[in-house]
């Protein structure tokens, strides 16, 4: 007998294109896969993501579009009041964590050290003549650090209030999430999450510890996202205005 190949999923088919909508010009990205058979809208950090099936019409996507000209255009609204201007990596320069802002300061370099944190100040041991790349690169691994013991800690709290445990947490460079969860109890975290404010971290890893509970978004997980935060409705609402789903 002859075992049927399975054919590779082509790549999908990214285009970069303009719409006006709602009186607005905007720039979208198009992405069409063979796997898809709607099409869906989502806003995340490079902007408006439109993926649509291979063969979709050029009056099915445009449709699309038009319909849901208002959301985009508020949606797009949010994401560019709330997207962070980009750091200067330099000495005197505010960084986000836990929604709070601090300062950087650059002390004398030291082989193997660490950003620490003191009151309002994180010390980066860089040099005073260091490149931004450099500065970059410690204060991401001290965010890394910090990333991981703060969400061990939400863990710690909220994982008995679910009566669930998980196997290990880990940390994602997901662009398009906050999170995830799998079957095998191993919960992955957007480190850049860190950066957010206390409240909405606590959210997202309610709900991804709430999946080790129900393993779907039914109105039964909800309950039991909303037997640890109540307020979810106000932060999932919060999150989305980032444009990055949980």
């Amino acid at each position: 007998m002859f075992k049927a190949l399975r054919r590779k999923a082509a790549p999908p088919v990214v285009e970069q294109r303009n719409i006006l909508l709602s009186g607005k010009e905007i720039s979208y990205t198009l992405k069409r896969s063979g796997y898809r058979r709607s099409i869906g809208l989502r806003i995340d950090d490079r902007g408006l993501v439109v993926n649509a099936p291979l063969r979709a019409s050029e009056k099915w996507l445009h449709s699309v579009l038009l319909d849901k000209a208002d959301w985009v255009v508020d949606k797009l609204g949010d994401w560019q009041a709330r997207k962070a201007p980009p750091i200067c990596w330099a000495d005197g320069a505010r960084i986000p964590f836990r929604g709070e802002e601090f300062t950087l300061l650059l002390t004398p370099k030291k082989r193997g050290a660490v950003a620490q944190l003191h009151g309002e100040v994180l010390h980066v041991p860089v040099g005073a003549g260091a490149e931004a790349a450099d500065i970059e690169k410690v204060v991401t691994r001290w965010y890394r650090i910090e990333a991981l013991r703060v969400f061990g800690e939400c863990a710690e709290h909220f994982g008995p209030l679910l009566k669930v445990v998980p196997r290990e947490i880990k940390l994602s460079t997901a662009r398009t999430q906050w999170g995830s969860c799998t079957v095998h109890g191993v919960v992955r975290l957007n480190w850049q999450l860190v950066k957010m404010p206390l409240h909405l971290i606590d959210y997202v890893v309610v709900h991804e510890l709430a999946h080790l509970v129900e393993m779907n978004h039914s109105p039964a997980f909800w309950q039991v996202v909303e037997s640890a935060c109540p307020e979810y409705k106000e932060c999932r609402a919060e999150l989305r205005s980032y444009g990055v789903a949980e």
